[in-house]
Protein backbone atom coordinates (compact mmCIF):
# COMPACT_ATOMS: atom_id res chain seq x y z
CA UNK A 1 0.00 0.00 0.00
CA UNK A 2 2.86 2.18 0.91
CA UNK A 3 4.22 1.87 -2.38
CA UNK A 4 1.32 2.43 -4.44
CA UNK A 5 0.80 5.62 -2.62
CA UNK A 6 4.37 6.50 -3.01
CA UNK A 7 3.86 6.18 -7.01
CA UNK A 8 0.83 7.69 -6.82
CA UNK A 9 1.99 10.65 -5.28
CA UNK A 10 4.96 11.31 -7.61
CA UNK A 11 2.80 10.65 -10.50
CA UNK A 12 0.83 13.54 -9.28
CA UNK A 13 3.93 16.19 -8.27
CA UNK A 14 5.16 15.47 -11.85
CA UNK A 15 1.89 17.29 -13.02
CA UNK A 16 1.68 20.76 -13.04
CA UNK A 17 -0.60 22.18 -9.72
CA UNK A 18 -4.04 22.89 -9.58
CA UNK A 19 -6.10 24.61 -7.86
CA UNK A 20 -9.54 24.28 -8.00
CA UNK A 21 -11.74 26.19 -10.98
CA UNK A 22 -15.58 26.53 -11.24
CA UNK A 23 -15.57 23.08 -12.63
CA UNK A 24 -14.03 21.68 -9.83
CA UNK A 25 -15.76 23.89 -7.60
CA UNK A 26 -18.64 22.83 -8.73
CA UNK A 27 -18.19 19.04 -8.62
CA UNK A 28 -17.20 18.84 -5.35
CA UNK A 29 -19.97 20.99 -4.05
CA UNK A 30 -22.37 18.37 -5.75
CA UNK A 31 -20.11 15.60 -4.03
CA UNK A 32 -20.17 17.41 -0.71
CA UNK A 33 -24.14 17.66 -0.70
CA UNK A 34 -24.79 14.27 -1.79
CA UNK A 35 -22.74 13.17 0.99
CA UNK A 36 -24.86 15.21 3.50
CA UNK A 37 -27.88 13.91 2.11
CA UNK A 38 -26.91 10.05 2.45
CA UNK A 39 -24.96 10.51 5.64
CA UNK A 40 -28.25 12.50 7.23
CA UNK A 41 -31.32 12.07 5.19
CA UNK A 42 -31.26 8.19 3.80
CA UNK A 43 -32.17 5.63 6.41
CA UNK A 44 -29.69 4.10 7.47
CA UNK A 45 -29.87 0.66 5.80
CA UNK A 46 -29.51 2.70 2.28
CA UNK A 47 -26.54 4.11 3.18
CA UNK A 48 -23.95 1.81 1.70
CA UNK A 49 -25.61 1.24 -1.53
CA UNK A 50 -25.71 5.16 -1.93
CA UNK A 51 -22.47 5.64 -0.48
CA UNK A 52 -20.54 2.94 -3.04
CA UNK A 53 -22.39 5.01 -5.99
CA UNK A 54 -20.98 8.37 -4.44
CA UNK A 55 -17.92 6.73 -4.75
CA UNK A 56 -17.89 5.82 -8.34
CA UNK A 57 -17.86 9.65 -8.97
CA UNK A 58 -15.22 10.52 -6.55
CA UNK A 59 -13.07 7.97 -8.24
CA UNK A 60 -13.55 9.40 -11.12
CA UNK A 61 -12.84 12.95 -9.86
CA UNK A 62 -9.50 11.98 -8.38
CA UNK A 63 -8.58 9.72 -12.20
CA UNK A 64 -9.29 13.02 -14.01
CA UNK A 65 -7.58 15.38 -11.53
CA UNK A 66 -5.09 13.42 -10.06
CA UNK A 67 -2.88 16.63 -8.69
CA UNK A 68 -6.21 17.95 -6.81
CA UNK A 69 -5.87 17.13 -3.16
CA UNK A 70 -9.41 18.26 -2.50
CA UNK A 71 -10.43 15.45 -5.17
CA UNK A 72 -8.12 12.86 -3.11
CA UNK A 73 -9.90 14.12 0.26
CA UNK A 74 -13.50 13.66 -1.03
CA UNK A 75 -12.63 10.28 -2.17
CA UNK A 76 -11.18 9.68 1.53
CA UNK A 77 -14.60 11.02 2.92
CA UNK A 78 -16.62 9.05 1.19
CA UNK A 79 -15.03 5.57 1.42
CA UNK A 80 -14.74 5.86 4.63
CA UNK A 81 -18.34 6.34 5.05
CA UNK A 82 -19.09 3.64 3.10
CA UNK A 83 -16.97 1.67 5.16
CA UNK A 84 -19.05 2.76 8.18
CA UNK A 85 -22.30 2.35 6.56
CA UNK A 86 -20.97 -1.12 5.89
CA UNK A 87 -20.18 -2.16 9.40
CA UNK A 88 -18.11 -5.31 10.58
CA UNK A 89 -14.93 -6.27 9.12
CA UNK A 90 -15.40 -6.20 5.73
CA UNK A 91 -15.34 -2.36 5.71
CA UNK A 92 -11.90 -2.94 6.89
CA UNK A 93 -10.34 -2.61 3.19
CA UNK A 94 -12.58 0.34 2.47
CA UNK A 95 -11.30 2.14 5.90
CA UNK A 96 -7.71 1.47 4.40
CA UNK A 97 -8.65 2.50 1.07
CA UNK A 98 -9.81 5.85 2.51
CA UNK A 99 -6.67 6.23 4.35
CA UNK A 100 -4.67 5.47 1.47
CA UNK A 101 -6.30 8.75 -0.64
CA UNK A 102 -6.26 11.20 2.38
CA UNK A 103 -2.50 10.46 3.50
CA UNK A 104 -1.85 10.71 -0.42
CA UNK A 105 -3.90 14.38 -0.01
CA UNK A 106 -1.85 15.44 2.29
CA UNK A 107 1.35 15.41 0.27
CA UNK A 108 -0.60 17.38 -2.57
CA UNK A 109 -1.62 19.94 -0.05
CA UNK A 110 -2.43 19.30 3.55
CA UNK A 111 -4.28 23.17 3.81
CA UNK A 112 -6.39 21.56 1.06
CA UNK A 113 -10.22 22.41 2.80
CA UNK A 114 -8.65 24.28 5.63
CA UNK A 115 -6.68 21.10 6.54
CA UNK A 116 -9.87 18.43 6.38
CA UNK A 117 -7.65 15.64 5.02
CA UNK A 118 -5.95 15.62 9.17
CA UNK A 119 -9.62 15.62 10.63
CA UNK A 120 -10.74 13.14 8.27
CA UNK A 121 -7.58 10.91 8.45
CA UNK A 122 -7.51 10.78 12.31
CA UNK A 123 -11.55 9.59 12.55
CA UNK A 124 -10.02 6.41 10.68
CA UNK A 125 -7.74 6.03 13.24
CA UNK A 126 -10.14 6.77 16.49
CA UNK A 127 -12.54 4.55 14.50
CA UNK A 128 -10.75 1.63 12.87
CA UNK A 129 -9.81 -1.22 15.45
CA UNK A 130 -5.93 -1.31 16.60
CA UNK A 131 -3.52 -4.42 15.61
CA UNK A 132 -3.39 -6.79 15.08
CA UNK A 133 -6.79 -6.25 13.08
CA UNK A 134 -6.30 -2.90 11.96
CA UNK A 135 -4.51 0.19 11.89
CA UNK A 136 -6.48 2.03 14.44
CA UNK A 137 -4.24 3.96 16.72
CA UNK A 138 -5.47 6.50 19.31
CA UNK A 139 -2.47 8.37 19.63
CA UNK A 140 -2.01 8.80 16.23
CA UNK A 141 -5.68 10.04 16.08
CA UNK A 142 -4.75 13.13 18.78
CA UNK A 143 -1.60 13.96 16.53
CA UNK A 144 -3.85 14.16 13.60
CA UNK A 145 -6.02 15.78 15.68
CA UNK A 146 -4.10 19.09 16.37
CA UNK A 147 -2.69 19.45 13.16
CA UNK A 148 -6.26 20.05 11.92
CA UNK A 149 -6.99 22.47 14.74
CA UNK A 150 -4.22 24.15 13.62
CA UNK A 151 -4.93 24.87 10.60
CA UNK A 152 -8.85 25.27 11.43
CA UNK A 153 -9.21 26.12 15.32
CA UNK A 154 -12.95 27.40 14.59
CA UNK A 155 -13.95 24.62 12.20
CA UNK A 156 -17.05 22.62 13.07
CA UNK A 157 -16.09 19.62 11.97
CA UNK A 158 -11.85 20.15 13.38
CA UNK A 159 -13.79 21.06 16.44
CA UNK A 160 -16.39 17.99 16.80
CA UNK A 161 -14.05 15.59 15.78
CA UNK A 162 -11.90 16.53 18.48
CA UNK A 163 -14.55 16.68 21.05
CA UNK A 164 -14.99 13.05 20.03
CA UNK A 165 -11.45 11.80 20.47
CA UNK A 166 -11.50 13.23 23.97
CA UNK A 167 -14.56 11.55 24.65
CA UNK A 168 -13.28 8.13 23.83
CA UNK A 169 -10.22 8.40 25.93
CA UNK A 170 -12.70 9.56 29.06
CA UNK A 171 -11.35 13.44 28.76
CA UNK A 172 -15.02 14.34 29.26
CA UNK A 173 -14.48 17.60 30.75
CA UNK A 174 -12.29 18.68 27.79
CA UNK A 175 -14.75 16.75 25.51
CA UNK A 176 -17.59 19.08 26.82
CA UNK A 177 -15.49 22.53 26.21
CA UNK A 178 -14.27 21.08 22.75
CA UNK A 179 -18.38 20.52 21.24
CA UNK A 180 -19.68 23.42 22.83
CA UNK A 181 -17.21 25.64 21.01
CA UNK A 182 -18.28 23.32 17.71
CA UNK A 183 -21.85 24.75 18.49
CA UNK A 184 -20.31 28.06 18.22
CA UNK A 185 -18.62 27.35 14.88
CA UNK A 186 -19.52 29.85 11.44
CA UNK A 187 -22.36 28.58 9.31
CA UNK A 188 -20.55 26.92 6.04
CA UNK A 189 -22.81 28.35 2.87
CA UNK A 190 -23.92 25.69 0.76
CA UNK A 191 -23.21 23.00 3.25
CA UNK A 192 -26.11 23.62 5.50
CA UNK A 193 -27.51 19.87 5.35
CA UNK A 194 -24.28 19.32 6.80
CA UNK A 195 -24.00 21.71 9.13
CA UNK A 196 -27.35 20.55 10.64
CA UNK A 197 -26.34 17.02 10.95
CA UNK A 198 -23.33 17.80 12.64
CA UNK A 199 -24.52 20.18 15.08
CA UNK A 200 -27.24 17.31 15.72
CA UNK A 201 -24.08 14.91 16.32
CA UNK A 202 -22.31 17.30 18.48
CA UNK A 203 -25.87 18.03 21.10
CA UNK A 204 -26.28 13.97 21.17
CA UNK A 205 -22.44 13.52 22.16
CA UNK A 206 -22.61 16.55 24.38
CA UNK A 207 -25.55 14.41 26.38
CA UNK A 208 -23.28 11.31 26.93
CA UNK A 209 -20.43 13.56 27.93
CA UNK A 210 -23.32 15.19 30.28
CA UNK A 211 -23.86 11.44 31.76
CA UNK A 212 -20.57 10.51 32.66
CA UNK A 213 -19.94 14.16 34.38
CA UNK A 214 -22.60 13.99 36.28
Amino acid sequence: MKALISALLLACLSLPAWALDAADQQRLNGIQQGWAHIQYQLPAEQRAAAFEQLATQTRAFTQERPALAEAWIWSGIVTSSWAGAQGGLGALSKAKAAKADLELALGLDPKALQGSAYTSLAALYDRVPGWPIGFGDADKAEELLQQALQQNPEGLDSLYFWGDHLYRQGRYGEARVALLKALQAAPRPGREVADQGRREEIRALLAEVGKKIR
